[in-house]
């Protein structure tokens, strides 16, 4: 019962995640997979800093909807943890996020003075930015449903490729899926 929610969370996450465990410590982990991702097809769409990395789809296919798979290595006691999350790019995710905060802005205010005006007995007009931000909110949740569902086939390579490096730098010793 506890894995099927999960999975709808998962679902409805506007940016999905997962996490691996990996049997060394975080900078030997991190020195691993810089040295996977040192080869022609992978340095092109991959940047890294620190114990940060980013995989990118390439310039040629990517589209307003296109993914991005940022990769944090932590330590936790001699092994390390790699955390995975599918995003938008910056510019896709601060417009979407602008938007966002704009309609919950719109629902508290339009609250806010639907009650003053109620209280001064005048018409509560300012009720109906309500419904207006919450429709708003949803239509940015169907949104972001829409764009992975575009945007799967290339979340998946992008997840390839990380499984790959993965495969080549640590072989079976990669732990399960969280």
């Amino acid at each position: 019962m506890n894995e099927f929610r999960e999975e709808i969370l998962e679902g409805a996450r506007m940016r999905p995640k997962f996490t691996l465990e990996l049997p060394v410590p975080a900078d030997d982990a991190v020195r691993r997979l810089r040295e996977g991702l040192d080869t022609p097809d992978l340095s092109a769409s991959t940047i890294a800093a620190g114990h940060h990395t980013e995989f990118r789809v390439d310039e040629a296919e990517r589209k307003i909807w296109s993914p991005r798979l940022e990769v944090r290595i932590e330590d936790d006691a001699g092994v390390s943890s790699l955390h995975g999350r599918f995003a938008p790019r910056p510019d896709v995710w601060t417009g979407f996020m602008f938007v966002y905060f704009l309609a919950w802005f719109a629902v508290v205010f339009g609250a806010t003075l639907g009650y003053v005006q109620r209280v001064s007995d005048e018409r509560a007009w300012g009720y109906w930015a309500v419904p207006t931000g919450l429709l708003i909110i949803v239509g940015i949740h169907a949104a972001s449903f829409v764009g992975r569902r575009f945007a799967e086939d290339q979340m998946r390579d992008l997840r390839g490729k990380l499984d790959s490096v993965l495969s080549r730098q640590f072989g079976s010793e990669v732990g399960g899926e969280g």
